[in-house]
């Protein structure tokens, strides 16, 4: 038996390639920076790059968006007709990628079946988003799709492999694979490596992934009975999984008549990584809420959540600042399996009722100072145990926007491997 996540067609760079100038980091960072994405394009020059043929989401809303778009549409036809690329027929990529900070994080690249991914709040597939999708951010993003004759991935997506039974065990056998690439990546990236899997290893890949999502398994794993199982959770790139879905989902629509089982759009090259590596930290966004009554307001989040000073047993808790005030509050009546499920339940339903606005912020000095300002509100958030990443997903659906952070920009994904979404004449 197969899961979602299969061996794929895979396009790199030849050797003749600068893989320094070819990698950069996903489009969807550093958007209220655009003197970082000047600087790729300066260290990127006239060199060949995934700079050309990704939109920096920095440009989402600028008057020539269409322009890029048409251009980078131009740049995978020249770059695939060049013949920059060698393939590499049914395969996996088993990556190592040192980051920022120095810790390794192990991934395994392939592609997965979009048949098997439903990102609706009540999906029971065996894909899920993790967090909210925005629906509406998923039009612009199938401009760049629609007519693109390559994909490139930023996507990560999570197994909850805690027996290490998937990934680790190609590490030991990277001496004896054949190394595709190993350099640094620019502006902090760290570096990566990655293998080519030989043959021998994809059936015992292919093997610990169908034992990971047995469902008997599962359901005894998560102390549950007869639920579906969740193998495959978005841990970094949802809007662009959504974006292939639906643009996937089009095709089938716009051509009715025709089996579109084989064609390469039903699948979207991703990367799995185990959501036990050291390297994947959690960390909580904290929430500010500016133009409202703050004392309306927690008079509403402490009636609907019962909140209270003192430790009621509940395990959520959160503290607000307001008013040169800083109070630790703990839920009486969750909403959710966690604080901020909870906590965003209440916001969304009260800014929508009375108005407000609300943004995320990393950190909780830049929360403290915002909070100083009239009519404002911070809410500090407790991180997020990646213990309750697959039990809350389970249990509760996609998590609310930005429930947390994995890992810094810089150590983000890396554009890389490339691969066809058309049918060859």
């Amino acid at each position: 038996m197969s899961t979602a996540f299969k061996s794929a067609d895979i396009l790199l760079p030849n050797t003749k390639t600068d893989m320094s100038a070819w990698s950069v980091v996903a489009c969807d960072q550093y958007t209220s920076e655009p003197e970082y994405w000047k600087d790729v394009e300066k260290i990127v020059g006239d060199k060949a790059s995934t700079l050309n043929m990704i939109l920096p989401e920095i440009y989402l809303n600028q008057s020539d968006v269409d322009f890029r778009i048409d251009n980078i549409h131009k740049t995978m036809d020249k770059y695939l007709s060049s013949d920059i690329f060698n393939e590499y027929k049914n395969s996996y990529i088993y990556t190592e990628r040192t980051q920022s900070n120095g810790i390794l994080r192990q991934g395994l690249i392939g592609m997965i079946d979009l048949e098997e991914y439903d990102y609706s709040k009540g999906s029971t597939s065996s894909v899920r988003a993790t967090e909210s999708t925005v629906v509406e951010r998923i039009p612009p993003r199938i401009k760049v799709r629609r007519d693109a004759c390559l994909e490139l991935p930023h996507i990560m997506i999570l197994i909850d492999d805690n027996k290490k039974t998937v990934i680790e065990p190609i590490g030991t056998k990277a001496d004896s694979m054949k190394k595709l690439y190993d350099f640094p990546l620019m502006k902090n990236g760290g570096s990566i490596k990655g293998y080519l899997v030989g043959d021998d290893q994809k059936d015992k890949i292919d093997s610990a992934l169908t034992a990971l999502g047995d469902k008997n398994a599962f359901n005894q794993k998560y102390g549950l009975s007869d639920t579906p199982v969740l193998l495959y959770a978005m841990g970094d790139g949802n809007h662009s999984l959504a974006t292939a879905k639906a643009y996937y989902e089009e095709l089938k629509s716009n051509n009715p008549d025709k089996d579109m089982s084989s064609h390469p759009a039903r699948y979207a090259l991703v990367e799995i990584v185990n959501l036990h590596s050291e390297a994947l930290q959690f960390e909580a966004i904290h929430r500010i809420v500016t133009d409202v009554d703050c004392d309306n307001l927690l008079a509403s989040l402490k009636f609907t959540l019962s909140l209270t000073e003192t430790d009621c047993g509940s395990g959520q808790a959160f503290t607000y600042v307001c008013k040169g005030v800083k109070r630790k509050m703990y839920i009486g009546k969750p909403l959710s399996n966690l604080t901020v499920g909870s906590l965003q339940t209440v916001l969304d339903g009260y800014i929508k009722e009375n108005g407000g606005q609300v943004d995320y912020i990393h950190g909780t000095e830049i929360l403290e100072k915002l909070a100083q300002a009239d009519n404002s509100i911070g809410f500090i958030l407790p991180d997020m145990l990646k213990s309750e990443l697959f039990p809350t997903v389970i249990k509760d659906g996609a998590l609310p926007r930005k429930t947390f952070s994995m890992g810094h920009a810089e150590d983000k994904r890396f554009y890389i491997e490339c691969r066809k979404i058309i049918i060859d004449n």
